[in-house]
C-alpha cells in the first residue's frame, strides 16, 4: 500500500485529488475520453500548472501533445485515495446526522458501505436507517472486531465521541470521521477527521464579510 505522507507529499496535495476525481468522474459521465491539463483547469477553476505539479508527486498520467486518459487518470486517483476497494463504516448515533449519511449515496458510489448503525437509545434499537441495522452501543467493539470495520463515523455529542473512541482504541478501526466538536485521543495508528460544521460556517461568514 503506497504511504504518500511519508514520501513527503503535502497534506494540501492529497486534499485536492478528491476535487480532481470527482470532476473526472463527472467527464466520464459526459463521455469525454481525454482532456487536457488546460482544459481541466479551466473547467475546474485552477492553474494547469497545478494540476501538473499535483499530478507529478504521483507520476504525472499525461502525456505531451496528448492530454490525460480521463478514465485513466480517475481509475489512478482512485487508488491513490484508497478508494478503488470497498471500505465498511459503522455510524455511531441514529439521530438526524446519523439518518443524513445513511441516505447519503455519494458514500456508495465511492465505495464506502455503511453496514450498521449504534445507538443507546433503546427506541431506536432494532430500527433501520436506509435498511441497515441500528444495534445497541455494548455490541459496538464485538461488532468491528468481527466485521473488519475500518471506519467509524460518530455522529453524537463530544462527551459519547470521548467514550467511543477510548472503546475503540484496540480494535480493527484505521480511521474515525469525526462530527463531535472534540479532540479525540486515540493512537497514532488511527487518522481522525474532523468534521465540524460549525467551523465552516464561521469561516464561511469571515469570508463574505472580508
Amino acid at each position: 500500500m503506497n504511504n504518500y505522507s511519508d514520501k513527503g507529499i503535502s497534506r494540501a496535495i492529497i486534499k485536492r485529488l478528491p476535487r480532481y476525481y470527482r470532476y473526472l468522474g463527472e467527464l466520464i459521465d459526459q463521455g469525454v475520453e481525454h482532456i487536457s491539463s488546460s482544459n481541466l483547469a479551466h473547467l475546474m477553476g485552477v492553474t494547469a500548472s497545478q494540476i501538473r505539479q499535483d499530478l507529478n508527486n504521483f507520476g504525472g498520467f499525461g502525456q505531451q501533445g496528448y492530454g490525460y486518459n480521463v478514465k485513466n487518470l480517475y481509475d489512478e486517483i482512485g487508488k491513490i485515495l484508497h478508494i478503488d476497494r470497498v471500505h465498511k463504516i459503522v455510524v455511531v448515533g441514529a439521530g438526524n446526522l446519523g439518518h443524513a449519511l445513511g441516505g447519503y449515496q455519494n458514500f456508495v458510489n465511492r465505495g464506502f458501505d455503511i453496514v450498521a448503525f449504534f445507538d443507546k437509545d433503546p427506541e431506536k434499537i432494532g430500527t433501520e436507517i436506509a435498511g441497515k441495522p441500528v444495534y445497541p452501543m455494548e455490541d459496538l467493539v464485538d461488532f468491528i472486531n468481527s466485521n473488519q470495520i475500518e471506519i467509524v463515523a460518530l455522529t453524537i455529542p463530544k462527551e459519547g465521541a470521548r467514550i467511543v473512541a477510548d472503546m475503540i482504541k484496540e480494535t480493527y478501526v484505521k480511521g474515525i470521521l469525526n462530527f463531535a466538536h472534540t479532540d479525540l485521543n486515540v493512537p497514532k495508528r488511527i487518522t481522525v477527521e474532523n468534521v465540524h460544521i460549525s467551523d465552516y460556517i464561521m469561516r464561511l461568514c469571515y469570508t463574505m464579510h472580508s
